[in-house]
């Protein structure tokens, strides 16, 4: 059983409650990702996503100047370094979420993508694909002694 703590992105950019919107923007764009942890003293106090400039910035306009806290949203979903990864998947999928944040004591410590998870998933099976097929093929050595 694999754990979030063997998988996740240790190197988490994430904003502080200090941002603005425009800046939770650009980091998105640079990072080429649709959601950002948002963290004030190292503690994790919410998640800012793409959406979330949309529906609680653009559409309400609020200027680009707004503290990121007004748009962001603090009902987090969390992970934990010793989750197992399908549990990860399970949650994730449950709450339509692409990036799950991974938490010890309240600090953001990592944190995994939807993709990461998939293709850990993937290589999982396809390993365990090869692996049946290497034991059927091989005539068991054990059984004389």
């Amino acid at each position: 059983m694999k754990q979030l703590s063997e998988i996740m992105t240790t190197k988490v950019d994430y904003c502080t409650t200090l941002d603005n919107v425009y800046e939770a923007a650009v980091k998105m764009k640079n990072d080429h990702v649709g959601a950002i942890p948002v963290c004030e003293n190292e503690k994790l106090v919410g998640m800012i996503t793409d959406r979330d400039i949309v529906i609680r910035g653009v559409a309400e306009k609020r200027p680009n100047a707004s503290k990121i806290t007004d748009v962001m949203s603090d009902q987090i979903i969390t992970g934990t370094p010793d989750m197992s990864i399908e549990e990860a998947m399970q949650l994730m999928m449950e709450h339509d979420i692409r990036r799950l944040p991974v938490v010890e004591q309240s600090q953001l410590v990592g944190i995994v993508s939807l993709g990461d998870l998939a293709t850990h998933q993937e290589s999982n099976q396809q390993a365990g694909i090869a692996l049946s097929d290497i034991s059927s093929a091989e005539p068991d050595q054990h059984s004389h002694h």
